[in-house]
């Protein structure tokens, strides 16, 4: 069964092909996702990594966490799925009541 990896602290230079590339060093990859950010196309700094296996996702957080790509030490574990209700940013002030 494949796992998800979060890959955070990325520089704005990191390309998916530059994630899949590495990460293919600890195992297949089945998935790289580079989140960006809708206005301006540009990188957010996280993505996500979906590793084939089990085996593959923990060693690539153990061989990655901490290392440094393009300037930055990068940030690697186990994507944890999203809360019900968490949603994107917005407005968090109460609706008004007239």
């Amino acid at each position: 069964m494949s796992t998800k990896l979060y890959v955070g602290n990325l520089s704005f230079d990191t390309t998916e092909s530059d994630l899949s590339d590495l990460f293919t060093q600890a195992g297949a990859v089945r998935e790289t996702a580079l989140i960006t950010d809708k206005a301006t196309g540009r990188s957010r700094g996280f993505a996500f990594v979906t590793m084939a296996d089990a085996a593959g996702a923990t060693a690539a957080a153990s061989k990655f966490n901490g290392m440094d790509l393009h300037g930055r030490n990068l940030t690697v574990n186990e994507a944890k799925d999203r809360e019900p209700g968490a949603g994107g940013g917005g407005d968090r002030r109460p609706a008004r009541r007239y």
